[in-house]
C-alpha cells in the first residue's frame, strides 16, 4: 500500500484518480494537486460518488520547485504521477529528485518558447536519479505508453527483428462541436501544426504538415483519412529496437477540422510568441485555448470510439511477418465510468496502471525509463482488466 500525489486535474487527471481510486490496495492514500484547487476538489467530490474513496487536494504551482518540494513533504507519497502540462516534467522531476520520491509522466518535456518533442532533457537525469536510487518513468499514457508496451510484446514474442513500425491513431468520435480538441488546446494544436517527421534507414526525414495521407481501415470505426505526423514515442522506440528500418506515426483528421485549424493558423491564432494587445502581452494560442471548449467538457453525449494500435512487420524464423495490435475504447463507456471521454481514458488509465507496476515492483530501476524498456506481460495481462482491452491478429494486410 502506497501514497501517492497526482499533479494535473484536467481530464486525464480526473480518469487518474477515479483509477486509483478504484485499487486502495496499492494506492492507500491519494492527493490531487494543481494551480486551481476548486477543480481538484470537483474531482474528488467525483470520485468520492464514484468509488466511496475519500482523496485530498492541494493547490500547487508545478511550476516552482520550491512549493513541489514543501508539498511532497508535506504528504510524503512514494510516487508523483504527473498528468498535466509537459512544460512541468523538468521542475516536478527536480522536485522528485530533492525529495526522493518516484516520478511518472505521460508526455515528453518540451519549452513553453518552441514546439519542440525530445526526450533529451530528461535522459540527461539519468544518472541524477539513477544515484538518487529513484525510478522516473517517461511516456506512460497510449501514445506514448501502450503504443510503446505493444511494440515491446511484439519484439519479445512475434518477431526476431521488427524492420517497420506504423502507430496509427483513430479518434471515430462525434463531440457534437464545430471545432474543438480532445486535450489541451495549447499541447493538442502545437504538437499537430509543427513539421513532421518519421525514421527511415538510420535518420530522421521531416515533412510538412499533413504532406502525407493515407486512407486506413480501423476496426470498428472504417476507412479514416490519415495523417503522418512526428509523434515522441517514435524516438525512443528506435532507440530501444534498433532493428527498425522505419517507423512512423498516423493521425486521423476530418475536413472539417483541418478547415477549422487552416484558419486558426492563417489568421495567427496559433502563433505561441506574445502580441501586443491594449497595452498587454498575451500569446494567442493561449487566448485560443480560453475560448474553445474544454476537453474535460467533452465527455456528455460523446458517440463513438477511439482506435489506436501498431502495424508492424519484420522477421521471424528468417521469414517475413506482420502483425497487428491494438485497443478501441468507447467515449460513453468512458464517461459513464469516469466522467471523462475517451481520449482521457485511454490516458488517463495506462498512467494507473504504469504506477501500479512500479508500487508492485513489477516495474522497479534505479535511473530514468522509458515504458518499452520494462517487460510488457504484467502490464498488459491487467490493462484490460483495467478498462482498456486489446486485441491482436497475425499475418494481415496493414495497408501501409
Amino acid at each position: 500500500m502506497s501514497k501517492v500525489l497526482i499533479i494535473g486535474a484536467g481530464g486525464v487527471g480526473r480518469v487518474t484518480a477515479v483509477k486509483c481510486a478504484q485499487h486502495p490496495a496499492v494506492f492507500s492514500e491519494i492527493m490531487l494537486a494543481s494551480r486551481t484547487e476548486s477543480k481538484c476538489i470537483d474531482i474528488a467530490n467525483d470520485v468520492k460518488k464514484r468509488t466511496g474513496r475519500t482523496i485530498q487536494t492541494a493547490q500547487v504551482d508545478a511550476e516552482n520547485v520550491p512549493e513541489l518540494v514543501a508539498l511532497i513533504r508535506s504528504f510524503n507519497p512514494v510516487l508523483v504521477i504527473h498528468v498535466a502540462l509537459p512544460y512541468q516534467d523538468l521542475t516536478i522531476m527536480d522536485a522528485c529528485l530533492e525529495t526522493g520520491v518516484h516520478y511518472l509522466d505521460t508526455a515528453n518535456y518540451e519549452p513553453k518558447d518552441e514546439a519542440k518533442f525530445e526526450y533529451s532533457w530528461q535522459w540527461a537525469y539519468q544518472d541524477r536519479f539513477k544515484e538518487k536510487g529513484i525510478m522516473a518513468l517517461l511516456g506512460c499514457g497510449f501514445d506514448p505508453g501502450v503504443t510503446s508496451i505493444f511494440t515491446a510484446r511484439a519484439a519479445k514474442h512475434f518477431f526476431d527483428e521488427i524492420h517497420y513500425l506504423d502507430i496509427v491513431d483513430c479518434n471515430g468520435g462525434d463531440h457534437g462541436k464545430a471545432f474543438a480538441t480532445n486535450f489541451n488546446p495549447e499541447i493538442n494544436i502545437r504538437e499537430i501544426t509543427q513539421n513532421g517527421r518519421y525514421w527511415e534507414n538510420g535518420q530522421w526525414v521531416e515533412t510538412q504538415p499533413f504532406e502525407f495521407r493515407k486512407e486506413l481501415t480501423y476496426p470498428n470505426i472504417g476507412q479514416r483519412s490519415s495523417y503522418l505526423l512526428y509523434h515522441e514515442e517514435l524516438e525512443s522506440l528506435v532507440k530501444n529496437f534498433p532493428s527498425i528500418k522505419r517507423a512512423r506515426f498516423w493521425m486521423t483528421f476530418g475536413d472539417e477540422y483541418l478547415t477549422h485549424l487552416r484558419v486558426i493558423q492563417n489568421i495567427g491564432m496559433a502563433g505561441i510568441e506574445p502580441v501586443k494587445y491594449k497595452g498587454m502581452e498575451i500569446v494567442p494560442l493561449n487566448f485560443l485555448k480560453a475560448v474553445l471548449p474544454d476537453p474535460g467538457s467533452l465527455g456528455d453525449n460523446y458517440s463513438g470510439e477511439t482506435s489506436i494500435g501498431c502495424r508492424i512487420k519484420g522477421i521471424k524464423d528468417g521469414k517475413e511477418k506482420t502483425y497487428y495490435i491494438w485497443n478501441n475504447c468507447s467515449h460513453q463507456a468512458a464517461f459513464d465510468e469516469t466522467g471523462a471521454q475517451g481520449v482521457s481514458y485511454t490516458t488517463g488509465v495506462p498512467a494507473m496502471t504504469g504506477a501500479m507496476m512500479m508500487l508492485q515492483g513489477k516495474w522497479m530501476n534505479k535511473g530514468v525509463f522509458n515504458v518499452e524498456e520494462f517487460n510488457p506481460d504484467p502490464f498488459l495481462d491487467v490493462l484490460g482488466k483495467h478498462g482498456l482491452p486489446w486485441q491482436e491478429e497475425e499475418g494481415i494486410d496493414l495497408e501501409l
